[in-house]
């Protein structure tokens, strides 16, 4: 990555080849083998060629803090909202006039300045042993604090975003106070310490070693399609379950982008931008990687369908995730969320 940022910096600040007029440099905190293919077909339908670099998003927000004007990024893509809101407050991104952009993307997946647009979803869901949790004892997020629940629940890492951003809703939805009461009744109710992906929390379930998990909802499905046999079995186990269906729907994420405060391809950005949210690439998200397309119309992977499609969505507006995610930190910190 660093050898690949070297020479797109380098290219920039000569004026060379990364300044060319079709071409895209994109800074992307998604794995490339999940993006890389999408903007082959852009470069092949437009001639624009995609300079790819890959890599944290703490890390990418960082280079684009240091670079500033010499950044050569003209594009930033994420895959959680509170990463695009810290890019946004940080001065990093610019507002983007597309009718393209605003007609296709619901006004809670963007930001209210148009500075990032969400690209495709996922569903924080609940994920349970088949053989020792009925559907009918489960309901909310909030109800995963009740006593029922003591020493049955695998969960990640207060480290990881995901995390922090279903924490952050809850703050929004509720309170400061309401969301740490929950936390601690998770903590309370952990069947280990947390530790893992979220393939590893569903693994977990699977043998026994808790009966409920909370897993980004892809996880799942890449497990029952996947060529490793392990996971398919461990998958063929847990069943999903999407909370909070009676009341404001389950949480959900986003993948997103915007265009970075100083790009020299602009237009090229933005054009690739619109084609992300177009038929093929949103068809693509959901077959590939089993996500939830943003454009309305687009069919979902048939094993998300199985699962029950659509479902209600909670609609908050994907800022608050970042505005709160500040307030999640310091209550995982509060409460020994590990």
């Amino acid at each position: 990555m660093k050898t690949a940022l070297a020479l797109i910096t380098a290219l920039s600040l000569l004026g060379g080849p990364a300044l060319a007029a079709e071409q895209v440099n994109l800074y992307s905190a998604r794995k490339e083998n999940l993006i890389r293919p999408l903007l082959d077909r852009f470069s092949a339908e437009t001639g624009i060629e995609v300079n790819l670099v890959t890599g944290k998003a703490s890390a990418l927000l960082k280079r684009l803090q240091v670079e500033g004007r010499n950044t050569p990024a003209d594009l930033f893509l994420t895959v959680d909202a509170g990463r695009l809101h810290v890019a946004k407050q940080a001065g990093l991104l610019q507002p983007v006039k597309s009718r393209i952009l605003t007609e296709v993307v619901p006004a809670h997946l963007r930001d209210r300045d148009n500075q990032w647009f969400a690209l495709s979803k996922r569903a924080r869901i609940i994920v349970y042993s088949r053989e020792r949790v009925r559907p009918e004892e489960l309901s909310t997020y909030e109800d995963l604090a009740a006593p029922k629940w003591k020493g049955r629940i695998c969960i990640r890492s207060s480290g990881n975003i995901y995390n922090q951003s279903l924490l952050a809703s809850l703050v929004a939805h509720h309170s400061e106070a309401a969301a740490e009461r929950w936390a601690a009744g998770v903590v309370a109710n952990m069947a280990r310490p947390p530790r893992g992906n979220d393939r590893a929390q569903v693994k977990a379930v699977a043998t026994g070693e808790c009966d409920i998990a909370v897993v980004n909802s892809y996880y799942l499905g890449n497990m029952q399609s996947s060529s490793d046999r392990s996971e398919r079995d461990a998958a063929a186990k847990v069943a999903p379950f999407f909370p909070n269906q009676g009341d404001r729907g389950t949480h959900i994420n986003i993948s997103g982008a915007g265009i970075t405060r100083h790009a020299t391809n602009r237009d090229n950005a933005r054009k690739l931008l619109e084609f992300m949210v177009g038929d093929e690439a949103q068809k693509w998200y959901a077959e590939s990687n089993h996500e939830y397309p943003v454009k309305a119309g687009v069919e979902v992977s048939p094993i998300v369908r199985a699962w029950g499609y659509p479902f209600k969505e909670d609609q908050l507006d994907m800022g608050q995730l970042g505005i709160h995610n500040v307030t999640a930190v310091k209550i995982f910190d509060r409460v020994g969320w590990r």
